[in-house]
């Protein structure tokens, strides 16, 4: 019975994709502790652009060190430049701590979750259309 318990929590665990091309211009990726942080960071990375915008979820992420920041904030870079915007969600209190007492929570925008990181990112779509027809 653990077994099998033990079977089926691995099946739900892994038949998640950690990177998600949520819409033509969307990519929302969920995170997990290392080594899989670097490799997700990476897939998200790759795919902007064609994706401009992109979520992160944090609902796995126990715990951050500087090589997560360093790619965090190369990714924002990155999307920044396409005029993009990216949000983090799920995050838990030991990495917020992190986030505040490095100051990177006046850098990223934070939600609560996946579904209102994405109509962050939709909010902010119309904006970035206006922007194209008026040039």
């Amino acid at each position: 019975m653990i077994e099998s318990l033990r079977f089926m929590t691995r099946a739900i665990t892994f038949g998640r994709m950690p990177v998600e091309k949520w819409s033509d211009s969307v990519v929302v990726v969920h995170l997990g502790d290392d080594p899989r942080f670097g490799e997700e960071m990476e897939a998200a990375s790759a795919m902007t652009p064609p994706c401009h915008s992109g979520v992160l979820d944090f609902s796995a992420i126990h715990y951050i060190n500087s090589s997560n920041i360093a790619s965090l904030l190369r990714l924002r870079r990155q999307i920044h430049d396409l005029n993009g915007k990216l949000v983090l969600c799920n995050v838990g209190n030991p990495v917020w701590t992190t986030f505040l007492i490095t100051g990177l929570d006046k850098i990223f925008e934070f939600t609560e979750n996946v579904p209102t990181a994405l109509a962050t990112i939709q909010l902010h779509e119309p904006d970035k259309t206006r922007k194209m027809k008026a040039e």
